[in-house]
């Protein structure tokens, strides 16, 4: 038996850390022109008084000219790289493991409009119940392998 790949979608998704609601919307591309879009839909989600932290990894879609030059403008947004081998650092990624293992793994898609309305659907049944996510390592572990990975990280962004 083979299987037929019918395409597939890209999904930007934010995660508030305090309350554990998602922010997430499926693009056909992962380029820097669909992110600035996801920034936008962030940026009319998180209301004016509050600061916009940013965690995200060093995939170069995020440090683009256009990406970068969204950011300056916006100074209650504060970006915070994620060392390489480090997505255990960064909540969202979390999230898409119970999006995987939840839905997507068990699912069939006959097409992408198919996937996408899951995606969504799971996102707004996440969303009815938000819980925030715990850490399991201390403090003191995360911190130590952090300064682990100094090396390998870009000093600015």
């Amino acid at each position: 038996m083979t299987t037929k790949r019918h395409g597939s979608t890209s999904l930007f998704a934010a995660l508030d850390i305090a309350t554990g609601r998602v922010i997430g919307k499926c693009y056909g591309r992962h380029r820097a022109a669909e992110f600035r879009k996801f920034l936008d839909e962030i940026e009319a989600a998180v209301p004016r008084e509050l600061d916009v932290h940013l965690v995200m990894d060093i995939y170069a879609t995020h440090k683009t000219p256009l990406i970068r030059k969204w950011l300056t403008k916006r100074p209650r947004w504060h970006v915070h790289l994620t060392p390489t081998s480090s997505s255990c650092l960064n909540q969202v990624e979390r999230f898409f493991a119970l999006l995987t293992d939840q839905k997507i793994r068990r699912g069939v898609y006959r097409s992408v409009a198919a996937l996408r309305a899951d995606i969504t659907s799971f996102i707004e049944r996440h969303n009815a119940d938000p819980k925030p996510f715990r850490w399991t390592k201390s403090a003191d572990d995360i911190l130590a392998s952090i300064e682990r990975s100094a090396d390998t990280m870009p000093q600015s962004f």
